[in-house]
């Protein structure tokens, strides 16, 4: 009998199921990139691919993807110190919005700031919203689909948690003049508040991941709509027809038992599901199961899990290096470089790379396709760790690395 091969070995290994790599670039070497991507198509045609780095010194990366087996680095920007860290960004035609997260309450710059990059490779700033505080560590993520509004999970100069780690929550900032962003709602998680008449929420008795948001996303198709993830909080859907005032509709919450971080939650337009990922946020499996969740959501106010997304198997994946589970999706933002359906799912599962499951049958969803490339050279954690992922129009697929791995373009073969 053979020896079989060791989980640092096979992560040394590319391995692939219907997807194949069509170039790469590490991103004149910072190739540890955020959970921001979004793709610009210019004026004249270009096709800038817009990146949110992980962490200092890097702000944001714009690579011009026009041939994408030849991707540039046209612009690359610095944050002004090591204590801060962008992570997150839109586009919106002409006009990219950019979230601001500090390592540490009451340090700044905390917030957004909007740029105008009509000219990529001179994004000039327009505004910056302040979200600093003595509480306050700035926003994670930014939403921004329809040119009018940011959602935007953040802290405030205002809000003092009733527990160090809930120190964010759901904020809609007007942006139609973009020289003047202004918040025109808000809402938080009963108890979270200090003066709040509710009880603080129980927390996790192993993974308190915290209760505040982490993904908002809204729709053109449902522009009243709000779907949020908020960490230990679970899947939420608000009515925001009065921004001033989102009303919760439902509330998905399954941890406990299950280990908390819900990360992202996706509609399928048209087929009343949503697509729930969680966040694994411990390396060597420690907090496995973090999974793809597909939820019925027929009856708003009653969502039900129907099934999961295929993980990478865990006897395989769990020791190979860095974290293993699910994490990021591509959102089917609107926009003209967006790959968007209601049936095909892409995600991003750290070593476990980027994967597509077809879920016409949403009880028994399938994998379809994956791509997980080899140890990045000088990786912290001996594997790579797919952080987040884009497909274009053309079901080109763009993914990204949390440390040094950078920019993988790959194209489906079937």
């Amino acid at each position: 009998m053979k020896p079989t091969m060791s989980p640092q070995s096979q992560a040394a290994q590319t391995i692939s199921r219907n997807m194949k790599l069509v170039s790469h670039n590490e991103l004149a070497g910072f190739g540890g990139v955020g959970e921001g991507i979004n793709m610009q198509v210019t004026k004249n045609g270009r096709r800038i691919l817009w990146l949110a780095h992980e962490s200092a010194p890097k702000n944001f990366t714009g690579v011009d993807v026009t041939d994408p087996k030849n991707p540039k680095v046209i612009v690359q920007t610095d944050l002004p110190h090591e204590r801060v860290r962008s992570n997150s960004l839109d586009v919106v035609g002409d006009i990219m919005a950019v979230a601001y997260q500090t390592k540490k309450v009451g340090d700044k710059p905390a917030g957004m700031d909007l740029f105008d990059i009509s000219t990529p490779e001179k994004p000039k700033l327009i505004s910056h919203f302040d979200a600093s505080g003595p509480h306050s560590r700035g926003a994670h993520c930014v939403w921004f689909a329809d040119g009018e509004y940011v959602h935007l999970t953040s802290g405030s100069a205002d809000f003092e948690p009733t527990h160090p780690n809930d120190f964010q929550f759901y904020r809609i900032i007007d942006v139609r003049n973009p020289s003047k962003p202004v918040e025109v709602g808000r809402w938080h998680y009963p108890g979270t508040h200090k003066g709040d008449k509710e009880a603080p929420p129980p927390r996790h008795p192993t993974f308190d991941g915290g209760y505040r948001p982490h993904n908002v996303n809204v729709y053109p198709e449902h522009p009243d709509r709000a779907y949020v993830a908020y960490l230990d909080g679970g899947a939420m859907i608000f009515d925001i027809s009065d921004k001033s005032k989102p009303k919760l509709i439902s509330n998905w919450k399954y941890s406990p038992p299950y280990n908390g971080f819900c990360h992202t939650v996706m509609p399928l337009i048209g087929r009343d599901l949503l697509i729930v990922t969680d966040e694994c946020t411990k390396d060597d499996g420690l907090d496995w199961p973090k999974l793809g969740w597909v939820v019925n959501a027929k009856v708003e106010t009653n969502l039900v899990p129907m099934s999961t997304l295929p993980l990478p198997p865990v006897e395989s994946f769990a020791k190979r290096g860095g974290r293993y589970g699910a994490h990021n999706l591509h959102e089917n933002l609107p926009g003209p470089a967006s790959f968007r359906s209601n049936t095909i799912v892409f995600g991003t599962f750290f070593n476990g790379g980027v994967r597509a499951f077809d879920t016409s049958n949403p009880y028994q969803p399938q994998e379809i396709a994956y791509y997980v490339p080899g140890k990045p050279a000088m990786s912290p954690k001996g594997a790579v760790q797919i952080n987040d992922v884009w497909v274009d129009e053309n079901g080109l697929v763009y993914a990204v690395d949390r440390f040094g791995g950078g920019l993988y373009a790959i194209e489906m073969t079937a």
